[in-house]
């Protein structure tokens, strides 16, 4: 059974080690700050820890998790302690909204909460997301995970209806990296060891949403398919590719242009 509650909640439990695996991938900043343009105000929903928060501008985090605000770098500005869908600021505020693979944690308030970025923000929103159709295709959920190919269709809406409750909007592919040091579970494309490692499946929200008895399962299967060779023989073609399209999609809204 998949566990529930409140993104607050969740992160609460799940979020302690975030700040060790879920560091900055450079590459990706430098195309989310691309995104931003010239904003120069910018709130950062489900904030985090701060990753990807270009440090040149006002970022105005908004974070509901504790634990994830607690690990916040120590110059940054305090969290607003709130959820997406009830943004506590006025119309066009800021010049930009952004969030950070924050979005299928919003529990049934994704459109609500894309609306209300577009309310804040006077130009740029910028998105990055998952989409469900592709990263079901990934061996860890077509052939180990199916739990979290399901949580991804229930939870992640596809990027053309996020596009569409946008308007104006652009969407592009994002493919991650094999060296990315932000390990994401789409990280784990090229790493297949990654999931016998308690650390990097804790810092992920697909396994730490899972019960024990699944975490267990797939643990067990992906170090019997390593030793056995056959990871390698369904899979091993990966293990030379230097980036991999694992489904995370870039939005981005201009009403500038």
């Amino acid at each position: 059974m998949t566990r529930t509650g409140s993104p607050a909640a969740r992160y609460d439990r799940i979020g302690h080690g975030y700040a060790r695996t879920r560091r900055e991938d450079p590459a990706v900043k430098a195309r989310l700050v691309a995104a931003l343009g010239d904003a120069r105000s910018v709130l950062n929903v489900g904030a985090g820890t701060g990753s990807y928060e270009p440090a040149d501008r006002l970022v105005i985090p908004l974070e509901p998790s504790s634990v994830m605000a607690a690990q916040r770098p120590a110059n940054s500005l305090p969290a607003l302690r709130a959820t997406a869908h009830a943004i506590p600021l006025h119309d066009d505020s800021v010049d930009a909204a952004m969030t950070i693979l924050s979005l299928h944690h919003w529990d049934g308030h994704q459109e609500q909460g894309v609306r209300e970025m577009c309310r804040v923000a006077r130009d740029r929103v910028v998105i990055l997301t998952i989409d469900p159709e592709v990263s079901v295709r990934m061996w860890l959920m077509a052939d180990y995970l199916h739990e979290v190919a399901a949580l991804d269709a229930r939870t992640c809406p596809l990027p053309a209806e996020i596009a569409e409750w946008i308007g104006n909007a652009r969407v592009e592919i994002m493919p991650i990296s094999r060296g990315t040091p932000d390990w994401t579970l789409m990280s784990f494309w090229a790493h297949p060891e990654r999931v016998l490692n308690a650390d990097a499946r804790a810092a992920t929200s697909g396994f730490a949403r899972q019960s024990s008895e699944v975490v267990n399962r797939v643990v067990c299967d992906v170090r019997r398919d390593l030793e056995s060779g056959a990871w390698d023989e369904r899979h091993g073609h990966l293990r030379s590719q230097s980036e991999f399209d694992a489904g995370l999609r870039l939005i981005v809204r201009d009403v500038s242009r």
